[in-house]
C-alpha cells in the first residue's frame, strides 16, 4: 500500500463484496424520492399507462368468472329439481355449454392482456435498468478519487448491483401486482354487493382482523429480516476475506481461529434466518384461517338466504369464490406496500450517488498536448487529502526536459501523494504545477493523462491473455508491437516457457503467474504507450536482483529523452537519477543527485547508509 492511501481517512465496512439490500429498509424522504423516480420514468408514461389498463382489464375479466360459473352451477341445481319434481325438461346442456364456452373465451382474453402487459412492462423495466447501469457507470467515470477513498468497493457496487435489481424487480412485477390487486379488491366488493349485502358485511368483517394479523406479523419479522440480512453480510465478508486471504491464513495457523469466528457469525444468521421465515410462514396458515372464517359466515348466511329463497345456490357459490379472492389481493397488497418502500429507499441510494459531486468542469479552452517537451514545475504546492490536514507544504522543485527525476523519502513522507497530484487524480490546494510552463489545469485531464505511462508498486492485470493486458498500453498497437514491447520489458524471458504463451489467459484473481512476471507485464505495456513522460512508483520492488537489473536496463533505454519520476525505497536503483527530491513529512528536506547528497551527509546519507549497513551502527 503506497504511503498516501496508508494517510488518507478510511471508511469501515463490516465485510467486503457488495452490500445486500436491507430487508425493510426505508427510504429517509419516501415523497420526494417517490417524485424523482416518477419523473425518471415519465418517459415511459404512454406505456406504463397501456400496462395498468391491460392489468386492470385482466383483473376485471377475471372477477366475471365465479359469477358466471354461478350461473352454470344454478342451472343444473334448477334443472335437477325441476327434472325430480315432474315440472320441467330438466338440465339445459347447451345453456350450459355456451355459458362454459364464454367463460373460456373471457379466461383466454384475460390470459391475453396478462400477456401483453407482462411482456411491455418488462421491456420498460429492461430500458428503465439499462438506464440506470449506464448512468451510474458514466457517473463513476466523473467522480473524484475522494469520494472512492472515503467509501468502501462493495457500497459502490450496491448502487450498481443489489439496488437497480430490486427497483427491476419493482417495476416488472410489483406495480402491475399492486394493480391487479386493487382492481381485484374494488371489482370483487362490486360483484359481492351485486349479489347479497348482507353476505358482503360478514366478508368486508374479516379485513380489519386480516389487517390486524398482518401488521402484527410484519411488526415482528422485518427487524428478523434486517438481523438476517446484517448476518449474511457478516458471514460473506467473513468467507471472502478467508478466501482472499487463505494463504497469509494458513502460513500462520488462522485456520481454527477462521472456524471459531464463522461459527459465532453462523449462528447469528441461524438465529435471526429462522425467526424471520418462522414469521414470514405464519403469513398464509393465519390468512387462510381468517379466509375460513369468512367462509363459514358467508355459508350460515348464505344458506339461510337460500332458504327464504332470496339467493340461489349458484350465487352462494359464486360468493365464496370471492370470499377467496378478497382475501388474497388484501395480503399482496400489503406486502406490496413493504417492497415498495424498500424499492423507493433502493431508488434513493442510485440518486444519492447520481447526484453526488463530480471532478471540477474541464478547461474550455485547453492547451493542444501535442508539442510538449516535458518540462514539469512544481511550484508551491499545498495539499491536503482534507483541507484541514496539510500533508505536502510548500513543495517546489523543477525537472528540465528528458531529465530522470527520483523521489524518496520514509514511508508516509507524501511521494506518491506527488504523483497523484501530476496526474490531476486530485487538484492542488494551492501553488502550481506546471508542464511547459503551462498550468496543469489548463489541459484536459484525458489529454492530461495520456502524455504519461505509469508503472505502479500494485500491479493491475484483468480477466484476459498476456497479450491484451500489454496492449492495454495502447488499445490499437498490432501484434508486432505489442511483441517488442515484451521483449523490450524481458517478458519473452518467461513468457515461451508459460502453457500458452500469450494466450495464457490471467485468473481472475492472477494466480497463475509470479508478482514479478505481473510486474513486467505493466512494465511492457508502459514500452507499448511510448508517452513522454514516465511515471515509476516502486516499479521493481516485486522482483528479484537479476530481474531487477534486466529492468533497470531496460528502463533506462525507455527513459531516455523523456523526463521520468521515480518514486522508490530501493535507493541502489536511483543512482544514476539527474535530480533526487528527498521528503520528509510533506516537505523537500534536501535534493541534489546522488553523490552531492552523499557528501551532504545528512537526511539521505542516513536512508542510504540503513540499507548497506549493520541498522544498529547507522
Amino acid at each position: 500500500m503506497s504511503e498516501d492511501q496508508k494517510k488518507r481517512p478510511q471508511q469501515q465496512s463490516q465485510g467486503s463484496g457488495p452490500a445486500m439490500m436491507r430487508g425493510g429498509e426505508k427510504p429517509k424522504n419516501f415523497g420526494k424520492s417517490f417524485r424523482k423516480l416518477l419523473n425518471y420514468i415519465s418517459e415511459y408514461k404512454i406505456p406504463i399507462i397501456i400496462v395498468f389498463v391491460f392489468a386492470a382489464g385482466s383483473a376485471a375479466l377475471m372477477i366475471f368468472g365465479p359469477k358466471i360459473l354461478g350461473n352454470v352451477t344454478t342451472e343444473i341445481f334448477e334443472g335437477l329439481m325441476e327434472k325430480i319434481a315432474g315440472t320441467g325438461n330438466g338440465i339445459d346442456f347447451g345453456k350450459v355449454a355456451n355459458t362454459l364456452l364464454m367463460l373460456l373465451g373471457l379466461y383466454s382474453v384475460s390470459a391475453l392482456f396478462s400477456y401483453v402487459q407482462g411482456w411491455i412492462m418488462s421491456g420498460i423495466s429492461m430500458k428503465i435498468t439499462y438506464k440506470f447501469r449506464r448512468q451510474i457507470s458514466e457517473k463513476m467515470n466523473r467522480m473524484p478519487f475522494k469520494y472512492f477513498d472515503n467509501t468502501n468497493q462493495g457500497e459502490v457496487l450496491s448502487r450498481v448491483t443489489n439496488d437497480v435489481d430490486l427497483l427491476s424487480q419493482s417495476m416488472n412485477q410489483s406495480l402491475t401486482q399492486l394493480i391487479t390487486a386493487i382492481t381485484t379488491i374494488i371489482g370483487v366488493l362490486i360483484m359481492m354487493l351485486t349479489i347479497s349485502w348482507r353476505m358482503t358485511l360478514i366478508a368486508l368483517g374479516i379485513i380489519p382482523i386480516s389487517i390486524f394479523l398482518i401488521a402484527l406479523i410484519v411488526r415482528y419479522s422485518q427487524k428478523f429480516f434486517k438481523q438476517q440480512q446484517d448476518y449474511l453480510g457478516n458471514v460473506n465478508g467473513h468467507v471472502e476475506e478467508m478466501y482472499g486471504g487463505h494463504v497469509v491464513m494458513k502460513a500462520f495457523n488462522g485456520e481454527k481461529d477462521s472456524v471459531e469466528k464463522f461459527e459465532v457469525l453462523n449462528k447469528k444468521l441461524y438465529g435471526a434466518a429462522w425467526k424471520s421465515q418462522f414469521f414470514a410462514g405464519l403469513m398464509m396458515p393465519i390468512m387462510r384461517w381468517v379466509g375460513n372464517l369468512g367462509y363459514v359466515g358467508v355459508s350460515i348466511m348464505g344458506g339461510f338466504l337460500a332458504a327464504q329463497r332470496m339467493i340461489s345456490v349458484g350465487d352462494i357459490q359464486a360468493f365464496i369464490q370471492y370470499v377467496r379472492q378478497f382475501t388474497q389481493p388484501i395480503a399482496q397488497v400489503a406486502n406490496i406496500s413493504n417492497i415498495l418502500q424498500q424499492t423507493i429507499a433502493a431508488a434513493e441510494r442510485i440518486f444519492e450517488f447520481l447526484e453526488e459531486e463530480e471532478e471540477p468542469v474541464e478547461t474550455t479552452n485547453p492547451i493542444n498536448p501535442e508539442k510538449l517537451k516535458g518540462e514539469v514545475e512544481f511550484k508551491d504546492v499545498h495539499f491536503g487529502y482534507d483541507e484541514d490536514k496539510i500533508i505536502i507544504n510548500d513543495f517546489s522543485a523543477k525537472a528540465k526536459p528528458g531529465q530522470k527525476i527520483a523521489i524518496v523519502g520514509p514511508t508516509g513522507a507524501g511521494k506518491t501523494t506527488m504523483v497523484k497530484l501530476l496526474m490531476r487524480f486530485y487538484d492542488v490546494n494551492s501553488g502550481e504545477i506546471l508542464i511547459d510552463g503551462y498550468n496543469i489545469q489548463d489541459f484536459t485531464r484525458h489529454d492530461l493523462r495520456a502524455q504519461f505511462g505509469m508503472v505502479l508498486q500494485d500491479t493491475w492485470l484483468y480477466n484476459e491473455n498476456i497479450r491484451e493486458n500489454i496492449r492495454y498500453g495502447n488499445l490499437n498497437a498490432s501484434d508486432e508491437e505489442v511483441y517488442e514491447a515484451a521483449r523490450a520489458a524481458y517478458v519473452e524471458t518467461f513468457v515461451h516457457a508459460l502453457p500458452e504463451g500469450y494466450d495464457l489467459v490471467l485468473n481472475e484473481e492472477i494466480t497463475n503467474i509470479s508478482q514479478g512476471q505481473k510486474q513486467l507485464i505493466t512494465i511492457a505495456r508502459a514500452f507499448l504507450k511510448n508517452p513522454k513522460m514516465l511515471i515509476l512508483d516502486e516499479a521493481t520492488s516485486s522482483v528479484d536482483t537479476r530481474t531487477e537489473l534486466q529492468i533497470q536496463k531496460a528502463m533506462d533505454k525507455l527513459m531516455e529523452g523523456r523526463t521520468s519520476f521515480i518514486i522508490a525505497h530501493r535507493l541502489s536503483t536511483i543512482k544514476n537519477a539527474d535530480l533526487i527530491l528527498v521528503m520528509n513529512h510533506g516537505d523537500i528536506v534536501e535534493q541534489g543527485n546522488h553523490e552531492e547528497l552523499l557528501e551532504k551527509d545528512g537526511f539521505y546519507a542516513d536512508l542510504y547508509k540503513s540499507q548497506f549497513e549493520d541498522p544498529m551502527t547507522v
